[in-house]
């Protein structure tokens, strides 16, 4: 027998109708913002409505009628937030109504019921019991633990007792006294409730269900809100963003009275704007019809069902109402069996069918076994929900670490934000071509790119799609610029011979990353992303310095000199920082350090001079401080800012590559403020749009645009793609540029607003540092990373050395991918402090065990 078939045997040996109230102690204590996990066993749905007094609580009971109407199932009813309380009820609502219904139809099984109130208010809890001593659970919240259970008796045809059996659960998760909104009634009674302890008591009363329930026992789990889709929930969050980490798929009781169509439609718009799935809307039927317009508007699509009218004369305890109902419930109840059962068996089969048709980029196929594929659900905020099957079917949360390839910023709030505001775009603009033509959504992203990351110095922007495609257009830029400037000029300007033309290549640093078009490519040194069966045709078009580094190893921050610099014997006391923030301070200018990193890269320019003229250096390409692809290696500011210097001597013009660095990655919104000096073209994409939307740009001074005026359209800069400055992507940036740089919507600004406080704790990056594991630790802005200490095949892009430990990360719920032996943590720029101090000790905790 399952662990429910014996509960109920021995419950059956008491009085038949038999009411019991008890208090359960400490029930569940909140702590840190729960990780998300639910089991995909069975169906969970979240009733909603289009606004209160429409009938969710009928629906929910209907449901339970319909689902109950065999045996050996249990349905869970879950009302997290219960205003009025104890004099209204909508568990103890549908615990009655279900007990009369079943003792009106007399099924051939018995059913255990059971209704619990777990947490509620002071006022709350004494119009129940008067004695809270021992039970506050803080925030003027008290563990109530009331509880009744009635055991309603099954006949066969004989009149004897079947041996079948059913349950019904109900549990009101949190009571306050007053009938008001959650949020009014928590703030007048003194019991506010945050969202990170509701969603944990969610989690919990989920899980303990689950633990009660037979193997072989059928489960149906609803959950109730309150009030209408956007209603506040205690903390003033709407309930439709209060949920959303869960993101269960909805049932929307609509209203099917007098302008009833339009609020109905507005609250599906508000929970498909948040990623929910609607399966079915239900309205009671008012004699409007107002199912024909819904069904219209939403392209059959989504079912419309029709309940029959409430009568105003509540005769019989709605006992007739239910009977009339119910053929509507059970078509409900097959719309969301089936609604579930569609959605468990497309997730387990796209692992197969992503292996079978999926080509993914940076990625051994032979090296990824189907189990090892990732399925993601959905985001909220910065968590993946991803679906795992571990003995059973399960959704659980992964930190994305990796900020979907450096591209993310978004909290759960601006998430929401930026899906609106891109949907008003999408709404009012579609696409619009763009030479020529000015729109808001762009005009408006200009002029704060202008006034934030290119203050100062850049007065043109130039639009594209990706970051590759930005440094394309640089390097036309920047070359134009050169040859403007040196009077390298062409009459043909179509076809001048091969005789005439000068052959310019690029300066850059080696270890850089510029992207994967061929002329980026060209840009940048030999590595395995430009190897011959990679890129047949790369000859690398450029000269390239190795740069000295900085990292943390074994607890102090030390500079790594190449062996050109080395033998110039700098200053011992100039190789090490007793803090980060020394690496930065322009002081370092005066150092013997800075002279002899002149010297280099004067002498290196020197070289590089053609006696014949013919080959020239026509631009020098940095990604300022971090070099992201090739392996998170701190450059020293100084030697860029000399190189910067040096190149600028000699009218070389300069870009930065802040695809990866710029719009606070670093913690600062350009990575100009760690090396104190300007570009003349400057590449941006990634977090601009908060990571929502692909888009690019590439600043310029009006300087290199001045090198494009002629009086023929041969010299514009003819360079362009179809969707150039889209409506979409421009209004995704404007809101997450001024999102990230305000400190109403940006915690982590500090006063001055121009810079991150740090997130990642010292302490903790000084122990990771000192482990035997580790070679060195690079942290800055919203960036953890370091190299696993490896030797040989296992060092390197190639290496799989980080593989076991990655794995085992993803099982703490962390999603991580590594760069050969180097892994890293990325979060947004307004992650908190105290969710970076937790990756932190995941990750110490797994490297301790290597």
């Amino acid at each position: 027998m399952s662990p429910a078939t014996i509960l109920f045997a021995a419950l059956l040996r008491r009085p038949y109708h038999h009411l019991h109230l008890h208090l359960r102690r400490g029930l569940l204590t909140h702590s840190q913002p729960p990780s998300i996990e639910y089991s995909l066993t069975h169906p969970i749905y979240t009733i909603w409505a289009a606004n209160t007094s429409l009938g969710k609580t009928l629906v929910s009971a209907g449901l339970s009628t319909s689902f109950l109407s065999s045996s050996n199932r249990k349905f869970l009813y879950l009302k997290p937030l219960q205003t009025g309380f104890p004099y209204d009820s909508d568990s103890r609502f549908v615990y009655n109504k279900y007990s009369q219904f079943f003792s009106l139809n007399k099924p051939e099984f018995s059913v255990f019921a059971s209704n619990h109130v777990l947490r509620a208010s002071v006022p709350a809890s004494n119009a129940v019991v008067k004695d809270e001593m021992g039970r506050s659970c803080g925030n003027g919240v008290v563990n109530l633990g009331f509880y009744e259970e009635s055991r309603l008796r099954g006949t066969s045809e004989n009149g004897e007792m079947m041996k079948g059996f059913s349950m019904l659960v109900c549990k009101t998760m949190y009571g306050w006294k007053e009938a008001l909104s959650p949020h009014l009634v928590a703030e007048r009674e003194n019991a506010r409730v945050e969202d990170a302890e509701l969603l944990e008591m969610l989690k919990g009363c989920l899980e303990i269900d689950e633990m009660e329930s037979g193997e072989k026992d059928e489960v149906f789990c609803v959950i109730e809100t309150a009030g209408g889709v956007a209603s506040p929930g205690p903390s003033g969050s709407l309930q439709c963003d209060l949920y959303r980490p869960f993101r269960f798929p909805a049932i929307l009781v609509g209203d099917g009275k007098l302008g009833g169509i339009s609020g109905t439609i507005s609250a599906y718009e508000s929970l498909k704007l948040r990623g929910y799935d609607v399966v079915a809307v239900v309205v009671e039927d008012h004699g409007l019809v107002n199912e024909g317009p819904l069904s219209s508007y939403l392209r059959r699509r989504v079912p419309v069902l029709v309940l029959p009218p409430i009568p105003k004369e509540m005769s019989n305890n709605l006992m007739e109402w239910f009977q009339e109902a119910l053929p509507t419930f059970h078509s409900l109840q097959e719309i969301m069996q089936s609604a579930f059962l569609e959605r468990a068996s497309r997730l387990r089969n796209m692992p197969r069918k992503a292996h079978d048709i999926f080509w993914w980029p940076f990625t051994q196929h032979k090296l990824v076994p189907e189990e090892n594929v990732t399925v993601i659900d959905s985001r909220c905020g910065e968590n993946f929900a991803v679906h795992k099957v571990n003995k059973v079917d399960l959704i659980t949360q992964q930190f994305d670490a990796c900020a979907s390839w450096w591209t993310q910023g978004p909290d759960a709030t601006l998430q929401i934000e930026l899906a609106r505001d891109v949907g008003y775009a999408t709404a009012r603009y579609g696409h619009v071509m763009f030479p020529e033509n000015v729109y808001e959504p762009a005009l408006e992203c200009a002029e704060l790119l202008l006034e934030g990351v290119g203050k100062g110095w850049a007065s043109r922007v130039y639009f594209s799609d990706n970051g590759s495609t930005a440094i394309e257009i640089a390097l036309k830029m920047a070359l134009r610029k050169f040859l403007f400037d040196h009077r390298i000029i062409f009459d043909d300007l179509v076809a001048e011979s091969a005789e005439s033309r000068v052959d310019l290549k690029v300066l850059a640093l080696r270890g850089s990353y510029h992207g994967d078009t061929l002329g980026a490519m060209e840009a940048q040194a030999p590595s395995p992303y430009t190897g011959f069966y990679q890129q047949p045709w790369y000859k690398g078009r450029g000269h390239f310095l190795d740069p000295p580094t900085v990292a943390m190893c074994d607890g102090v921050w030390k500079l790594s000199l190449p062996q050109e610099i080395e033998t110039q014997k700098p200053n011992i006391e100039d190789l090490t920082f007793s803090l980060r923030e020394n690496i930065f301070k322009e002081s370092r200018d005066n150092s013997n350090l800075s002279e002899i990193y002149h010297s280099y890269i004067r002498q290196a320019l020197q070289l590089l001079m053609d006696s014949s003229g013919s080959t020239q250096t026509g631009a020098l390409i940095i990604e300022p401080v971090i070099q992201g692809a090739g392996g998170m290696e701190m450059v020293d500011p100084l030697f860029q800012r000399v190189l910067v210097k040096e190149c600028r001597s000699q009218k070389i013009p300069v870009i930065f590559d802040e695809v990866f660095t710029g719009f606070w990655r670093l913690g600062a919104e350009s990575a100009t403020e760690f090396i104190f000096c300007k570009p003349d073209i400057a590449c941006y994409a990634k977090l601009m749009t908060g990571g929502i939307v692909p888009l690019a740009v590439t600043l310029a001074s009006e300087a290199v645009f001045e090198a494009f005026v002629g009086d023929s359209k041969l010299q514009a800069l003819l360079h362009g793609h179809s969707y150039t400055a889209h409506a979409i992507g421009c209004t995704a940036a404007v809101k997450s540029i001024k999102w990230f740089k305000d400190s109403k919507t940006n915690p982590n600004l500090t006063s001055e607003a121009v810079m991150l406080r740090e997130l990642w704790d010292s302490d903790l990056v000084r122990q990771i540092s000192l482990l035997p594991a580790v070679h060195r630790v690079v942290v800055l802005g919203t960036l953890c990373a370091l190299e696993l200490r490896a030797e040989g095949s296992n060092a390197g892009y190639a290496s799989l050395y980080a593989r076991s430990l990655i794995q085992k990360l993803r099982e703490d719920g962390i999603y991580m991918r590594p760069l050969g032996n180097v892994i890293y943590l990325m979060c947004g720029p307004c992650t908190s402090p105290e969710s970076c101090s937790n990756l932190l000790n995941k990750v110490y905790r797994r490297l301790e065990e290597l």
